[in-house]
């Protein structure tokens, strides 16, 4: 297996939780190295260029107004497998379809409004860890 890089972050209701640090410790308990981690507030420019991908979907506005809404912790993340590992250890986006332990299970409120961010796949790990961290901003 190849060593590979995901973003996680935790979206403004898990800040709003006070969740960061338990997202954190499980995300380490699971082997992930943290290469990368910084708060930040999204600007709606910001936001839609990040989910540019979801635009013309019927909830593409609400996503970008929903994550311009509070801070939020990007996180780089690097382990073998990591993609897969990661979305395994988040749970499905709807909290009521994630697995029992899942982060999304045990934290999220609904679809909307689920805790954290994850990347899909290889390509769009090495991407979106790229849109919010330069290389030398990377441990």
């Amino acid at each position: 297996m190849a060593i590979e890089r995901t973003l996680c972050i935790m979206k403004p209701d898990c800040v709003r939780k006070n969740l960061q640090g338990e997202v954190l410790s499980r995300l380490q308990k699971a082997g992930f190295k943290v290469l990368g981690l910084k708060q930040i507030r999204l600007t709606k420019e910001e936001a839609g260029a990040f989910y540019g991908v979801h635009k013309g979907r019927p909830f593409y506005d609400g996503l970008v107004e929903f994550m311009t809404s509070g801070s939020c912790v990007p996180v780089a993340l690097e382990k073998e497998n990591a993609i897969s590992d990661y979305r395994t250890l988040i749970g499905a986006t709807d909290p009521k379809d994630a697995a029992d332990g899942t982060i999304r299970k045990l934290f999220a409120d609904n679809k909307g409004e689920n805790i954290v961010h994850g990347s899909d796949s290889v390509e769009n790990g090495k991407h979106e860890v790229n849109f919010f961290f330069a290389e030398s901003e990377l441990i």
